[in-house]
């Protein structure tokens, strides 16, 4: 049976296609194409990306999308953890004298030193599971900080000339910071925003990503993600799409207002939205169809393919086209309102790694 790579492979040279070739006319990046035809998975940053590339890359080539997912399904199957040889082997077998004395020995001796602890009474100190873990202090110094912390680690936020602390004051569940305000608690998988200064507006926002509640020991891998509005210029330009520090400045006003999200997909592609981080949707669309969707304050959109789906926005009779990035490029979007020091308000796109 001709494998998945194969009949990739073969019904792209029989086209007489190069890499170069399908890759301008699919937006799939030659190095993901390669990696189909090699059936080297591992170059993908995840399944349902590879999915969406091989529907995308069937389609295109005009063969069953069907039977290549079901190829692609019966690679994965065919791993095998104990080897056939190992399987068929005939068990080995001991002779009856040894496998007694196997059995028995262990028992004597766990008898002999239960009697030996009961009677003597040996002080039996009590294990510990936890390891002592010095507490640490980290600095935010760009965009965002990513790592692995531990109880009592503290974190230092810029604004302005000043320094706050964030500090990691419980590993219970939920984890709990504390910041000059008061206390924010963090939840696995969750973004929160916290407000280090007191002043109203979310200074930094934490993603908890890894923490086992069972092994507080091992720690927790938290994201600090700085918010645009607390680090940008209090002049904010009155033009959509200026550049702003992190972010990108898609609309400018005094008040925020609902927008609508337009998206016309010119590829398969994998499509993730998330409303006020309560909502989220994701399904494959297929080229040529539309997707429409109200904003009122944020949305945050993980796509698989950054040039197969065209986004314009559209707020306050205005009409916004976004840049999402390069063709193959799988990326993470956040368009939220943000407030100005100054009070003013502003539509910004950032870009999450």
């Amino acid at each position: 049976m001709e494998s998945l790579g194969d009949k990739l492979r073969k019904t792209r040279e029989g086209k007489g296609y190069s890499y170069e070739y399908v890759g301008r006319e699919t937006n799939i990046a030659q190095r993901y194409l390669e990696a189909l035809e090699g059936e080297d998975f591992s170059k993908f940053p995840g399944e349902p990306y590879l999915l969406g590339f091989l529907r995308n890359y069937g389609d295109y080539l005009g063969l069953d999308v069907d039977e290549l997912l079901s190829l692609y399904r019966a690679i994965k199957i065919q791993e095998q953890p104990i080897p056939v040889e190992q399987l068929l082997r005939s068990p080995r077998t001991f002779p009856k004298p040894i496998l007694a004395l196997v059995i028995i020995l262990p028992l004597l001796f766990a008898a002999a030193l239960g009697a030996y602890v009961l009677f003597i009474r040996i002080p039996v100190e009590p294990v510990r599971t936890d390891i002592a873990q010095r507490p640490m202090e980290y600095l935010l110094e760009g965009p965002f900080l990513e790592r692995r912390f531990y109880r009592g680690d503290t974190i230092l936020v810029p604004l302005g000339e000043e320094r706050f602390k964030t500090e990691l004051r419980t590993m219970d569940d939920p984890l709990t910071l504390t910041v000059p305000g008061g206390e924010a608690a963090l939840n696995l998988f969750g973004d929160t925003d916290v407000d280090v200064n007191g002043d109203g507006i979310a200074d930094v926002r934490v993603t908890l990503s890894d923490y086992d509640k069972n092994s507080p020991g091992a720690g927790a891998m938290i994201r600090f993600t700085v918010n645009p509005s607390s680090v940008s210029d209090p002049a904010l330009p009155e033009i959509s799409a200026a550049q702003s520090g992190v972010g990108t400045v898609i609309f400018s006003s005094t008040n925020t207002y609902p927008f609508t999200m337009e998206v016309q997909f010119q590829n398969y592609c994998l499509f993730r939205w998330e409303l006020d981080r309560r909502e989220r949707t994701e399904r494959y669309f297929s080229r040529g169809e539309r997707l429409n969707v109200p904003v009122q304050n944020t949305i945050r959109l993980w796509i698989s393919n950054a040039t197969a789906a065209a986004i314009v926005l559209n707020g306050a009779g205005r009409n916004v086209t976004l840049d999402l990035g390069s063709a193959g490029e799988v990326v993470v979007i956040d368009l939220r309102w943000l407030r100005d020091n100054d009070g003013r308000y502003r539509l910004t796109q950032y870009r999450l790694e």
